[in-house]
């Protein structure tokens, strides 16, 4: 065995493995992106397998309520890019492949030119507009993406857009959920998760990537494995074999002007502000930080309550339900300048502890 390739050693000895397989891996582009719950376990394990290049696309801050599952970070990570700090310390693993960090939000406008030069996507976001807009730009750009999604105790992974031996392509994300009311789904940070299925999801699509670049097993292309963490079972659903859909171009995202929870608190001194709670009666009783109470599903039926000459700040527990209630308040009210709280009440949390 080539003296480089004594690290990956176990690996190569599997059936089917060999050394032309790690071979495939160290000239494989992978890119990650959302460096959370799920990008850390699957960036790691990569990393340890040898993938040669692996980006990690994240434009967040260490937060202390992301210590519970994103196990890349620690306390002094806090306020820190996620990206950049996971580079740092994934390098430190593996000094023989190339990190890149990339720390700008991916958008309609630069997604096609961050993904273009990588081999295999993964998606590791906890948001649908991003979800929807990879998994387009992976169909346009003709790349598989292997995708995870986690909530409470539950989590999926499935591999989309995989080229067949027919030269067809397998189902896409849209081929299984062709939209979503996103508003109306919560988050990690609404609904809670158990930590240790972020680390079991996270290996499962890091353990997808590998075969597809080695093409040892078979992928979950065309299927979709769900996961009960307590109960411990999981079944595989398929879902087809050749997607279904027609995508011709990126989705609009709809991009939403954010104030920071600093920023917020300043202006609110000076009541230069006007604040809205989008979140539901029951959340409201149990914490809030002023302004009316509007619930999202109401918010359009109620802007005869708002003041034309403020400036207005939807809010909600994570900055999701306040981001769809901008886009309500934009399309009812064009004339009114509307900004989500980025982070949500949990940012406001984290800077008044």
């Amino acid at each position: 065995m080539h003296p480089d390739l004594l690290r990956y050693s176990c690996q190569i000895y599997l059936p089917g493995f060999k050394e032309a397989s790690q071979l495939r891996m160290q000239r494989s582009k992978v890119l990650i992106v959302g460096a959370g719950g799920l990008g850390c376990p699957a960036a790691q394990y990569l990393v340890a397998a040898g993938v040669g290049t692996i980006g990690i696309a994240d434009y967040d801050t260490v937060s202390v309520s992301n210590l519970h599952r994103q196990i890349l970070y620690n306390p002094a990570d806090v306020g820190l890019l996620k990206a950049e700090v996971a580079c740092k310390r994934l390098q430190q693993q593996n000094p023989g492949i190339k990190l890149v960090a990339h720390t700008g939000k991916i958008t309609t406008a630069n997604v096609m030119h961050v993904i273009g030069d990588y081999d295999i996507i993964v998606d590791c976001t906890d948001n649908f507009e991003t979800r929807y807009l990879l998994n387009d730009a992976g169909v346009l750009l003709n790349k598989p993406v292997v995708y995870g999604a986690i909530y409470q105790f539950e989590g999926q992974v499935a591999v989309w857009n995989v080229l067949g031996e027919n030269g067809s392509r397998s189902p896409n994300y849209r081929d299984l959920y062709p939209s979503v009311n996103a508003a109306q789904i919560p988050n990690c940070a609404e609904g809670g998760v158990i930590p240790t299925l972020a680390g079991i999801i996270g290996c499962m699509q890091a353990n997808e990537v590998i075969k597809l670049i080695t093409g040892v097993g078979e992928s979950l292309a065309g299927s979709v494995l769900l996961f009960d963490a307590l109960s411990m079972q999981s079944r595989v659903i398929k879902i087809g074999s050749n997607t279904k859909t027609n995508i011709t171009s990126l989705p609009d995202t709809g991009e939403v002007p954010t104030i920071t929870a600093a920023d917020l608190q300043k202006a609110l001194a000076s009541n230069q502000l006007q604040l809205i709670d989008v979140r539901t009666a029951s959340e409201r009783e149990a914490f809030e930080i002023g302004g009316l109470h509007i619930p999202l599903d109401e918010l359009a039926n109620g802007v005869d309550q708002l003041d034309a000459h403020k400036p207005l700040v939807l809010y909600c527990a994570s900055g999701k339900r306040s981001a769809e209630g901008v886009k309500v308040i934009n399309k009812i009210f064009p004339g009114l300048q509307a900004m989500s709280l980025h982070g949500g009440l949990k940012a406001w949390m984290e800077l008044s502890a």
